[in-house]
């Protein structure tokens, strides 16, 4: 017997659909690269901007309230009749602004170069062998905190002369950031490195040319930039007491000269000088970094 076979057939129950609402999607322009260039430096100098306007608003008042203090607009006439020829020589007492500025920079140049020359080879030995730095780091310590200018009548005595004595001054107090920072980069490279340096029995001079150098050359620059400040800070004060040409000579003889717009002249000088070593110092200290790349 043959089964007939029935067809069933499933009739799809009819379901009413359902609309489901999408939030509206929000597109996003770009910026275009110029836009964002423009906001940036907007940014940075709407600020600067503020807090100059600031310091003359402030200054203003000072010259207000203070007789025979110069107000902004009078030294800015003495800074256009300075820096009209700032590299005149009349004398060893009557010199140019740009002189004497290259004259402090020069006392600088020569303590600071000292300092490096004897301050980061010290530092590497203090953070290399245990006996260097039991034997150095108390003299650190004692020796560090003394004034600057406590310096100054030793390097008189010692050199009978005022030259020798600012650059004395500047090597004697900006030597120490190069010693700590150079120490402690030294301390704070990893084990490893020092112990794969031991098994296959490296020199000590490949060790210092091929592991420590490069690993400590950043602490190195921080100490450097650090030191920088420290020597731009000490000739000033040091040249008001040993004389001659310099920046802080400069000051001093302006002084006498109840020359006040010229002083502060100076003092801006002073700042933007500074500025532009730290900053010079800072980006070869970013070309070096082995932590920024």
């Amino acid at each position: 017997m043959i089964l007939a076979q029935k067809k069933i057939t499933v009739k799809p129950e009819t379901t009413q659909g359902e609309v489901i609402v999408l939030p509206p999607v929000q597109v996003r322009r770009r910026t275009p690269r110029l836009n964002r260039h423009l906001r940036d430096v907007a940014q940075r100098i709407i600020p600067a901007l503020l807090g100059l306007g600031l310091l003359v608003v402030a200054w203003q008042l000072a010259a207000i309230n203070s007789k025979g203090f110069p107000t902004p607009l009078s030294t800015l006439d003495s800074a256009l009749t300075l820096f009209a020829d700032p590299f005149y020589n009349d004398g060893p007492n009557d010199m140019g602004i740009g002189w004497n500025v290259l004259a402090s920079l020069q006392r600088v140049a020569i303590g600071f170069g000292l300092a490096a020359l004897v301050g980061i080879p010290l530092g590497f030995l203090i953070g290399r062998f245990v006996f260097f730095s039991r034997m150095f780091t108390p003299l650190i310590a004692l020796l560090r905190p003394v004034s600057p200018l406590a310096w100054l009548p030793i390097g008189l005595l010692l050199f009978q002369k005022a030259e020798p004595a600012s650059s004395w001054t500047i090597f004697i107090c900006s030597i120490w950031p190069m010693v700590i920072n150079t120490a402690e980069g030294v301390k704070r490279i990893p084990a490893d490195y020092l112990n794969v340096a031991r098994v296959l029995q490296l020199s000590e001079w490949t060790v210092l040319r091929r592991i420590l150098f490069p690993a400590v050359l950043p602490a190195v620059l921080t100490g450097v930039r650090l030191s920088i400040g420290i020597a731009w800070l000490v000739i000033v004060a040091a040249e008001m007491l040993t004389g001659g040409a310099g920046i802080g000579f400069w000051i001093w003889n302006e002084w006498n000269n109840l020359n006040v717009e010229n002083i502060l002249i100076a003092i801006v000088i002073i700042g933007v000088v500074g500025l532009l070593l730290e900053q010079g110092l800072m980006l070869i200290a970013r070309r070096f970094s082995w932590q920024d790349k």
